[in-house]
């Protein structure tokens, strides 16, 4: 069979592009739902739990920068996994990347029309959303870049509007827990940490477009670790502003959070900062997801053909059309805000290869000591063991289907080297 040949992606991003889309991924739509099932668990324990998840992704952000500076390619942790470990380690990690955060594109557009839509119409307004980014990243990631500035700027200053009319607010927020923060126990406080660390885990969004970074070396190891401290800086108040407004109980029992701690003059800010975040995560998302897609194809992983590049805008840009295709089909036809577990199943493995592959780097291309990739593998089982044991099995059960996939195709591969 004829190879496919394409041109190239091109480097067109410069440090803060990439920093404005690492954030765009940390700062999405949970800054503004998370507060109330973080409380619930562990009360004012969450800003424990938002410690732990801090230290666990900052293992992981660190092994994602160390990877993407030796490795400047698309794909992520699938390439790094892939290089350092070997293909099948590249491929469990990819094949969890793509198929949760495709059912992750289908939430976060539906959280959007959430936003902005009456419910008759939240369907169709996601799929315009869908569509409509995914025309976005076509035309070029300078293009990508240059909205989610906008959108962060937007989601930040909803932030900061919000958090400063609740610390203004003097109502009954003032609150004192018996115990202190530990009054919920350690497993409340463990299971906010997860809630947390999922709700602003996105800078391997940055490394998914390694290839299309310039002076990929030096830019994204900073931008990683720049994006990841502004949203923990930005994670952090909020928390505080919530609790401070509502208390444990009251930020546990609202559906949302940040509107209801903010003043009433505030909460059409709120919502707009919440839309404009969904949106924010969903750019960054289906643009990740074709940059691995391309990386999977590009090795066979996945169908060959996805593996083009447009000649004249230089992305990926029948990977971008299969995973909008997905996502638009997920939307038309199930509900997923609720039921992507195996999502957060897969985040957690992808991590967990990111780290041990890290953790197998030697000088010169080592960056970190060893201990925070040992801090980050074993932060991603910790929270594994505390995720639902159904969000387990249905990640468990996605994983070896990509395994089967890929055997079977390996064996057919063979069957042909073999007859030929």
């Amino acid at each position: 069979m004829r190879a496919v040949t394409t041109p190239s992606l091109q480097r067109r991003l410069g440090l803060g592009d990439a920093v404005f889309i690492g954030l765009g991924s940390m700062i999405g739509a949970g800054v503004f739902a998370v507060w109330a099932p973080a409380a619930d668990a562990a009360g004012a324990g969450l800003l424990v739990g938002l410690g732990i998840a801090a230290i666990v992704a900052f293992g992981n952000a660190t092994s994602s920068a160390q990877l993407a500076a030796a490795h400047p390619t698309s794909g992520g942790t699938y390439a790094y996994g892939r290089a350092e470990l070997g293909p099948w380690w590249g491929f469990v990690a990819g094949w969890g990347f793509v198929i949760g955060k495709t059912a992750s594109c289908a939430a976060m557009a539906l959280t959007v029309a959430a936003y902005v839509a009456p419910a008759a119409w939240e369907r169709p307004v996601a799929i315009a959303a869908v569509i409509v980014l995914a025309a976005v990243n076509w035309f070029g990631i300078t293009r990508t870049a240059t909205l989610a500035r906008v959108l962060v700027v937007v989601v930040l200053l909803a932030l900061a509007v919000a958090s400063a009319s609740a610390f203004a607010d003097d109502g009954s927020g003032a609150w004192t827990v018996p115990g202190g923060v530990f009054a919920d126990g350690w497993y409340g406080i463990l299971q906010s940490a997860g809630l947390l660390f999922f709700a602003f885990a996105g800078y391997a969004r940055i490394a998914t477009m390694g290839e299309e970074v310039r002076d990929p070396q030096r830019v994204i190891p900073r931008a990683i670790v720049i994006a990841f401290t502004i949203a923990l800086v930005v994670y952090a108040l909020v928390a505080v502003a919530v609790l401070a407004a509502l208390g444990p109980a009251g930020a546990a029992d609202s559906d949302q959070p940040l509107a209801d701690a903010a003043a009433a003059w505030a909460r059409p800010v709120v919502i707009a900062g919440a839309a404009a975040a969904s949106l924010g995560a969903l750019l960054a998302l289906i643009a990740g997801v074709s940059r691995t897609t391309l990386a999977m194809a590009r090795e066979r992983d996945l169908p060959r053909v996805l593996a083009a590049v447009h000649p004249r805008w230089h992305v990926p840009h029948r990977a971008e059309l299969a995973v909008t295709a997905a996502v638009v089909l997920l939307v038309a036809l199930l509900d997923l805000r609720g039921a992507i577990g195996f999502s957060s199943f897969g985040v957690l493995l992808y991590y967990l290869v990111a780290n041990v592959a890290a953790f197998r780097q030697r000088p010169p291309a080592r960056r970190y000591p060893r201990v925070l990739q040992i801090v980050g593998a074993a932060g991603c089982l910790l929270l594994c063991a505390t995720l639902p044991w159904q969000s387990v099995v249905a990640g468990v059960a996605v994983v070896l289907a990509g395994v089967a996939y890929r055997g079977v195709r390996l064996w057919l591969q063979r069957r042909l080297t073999t007859a030929a």
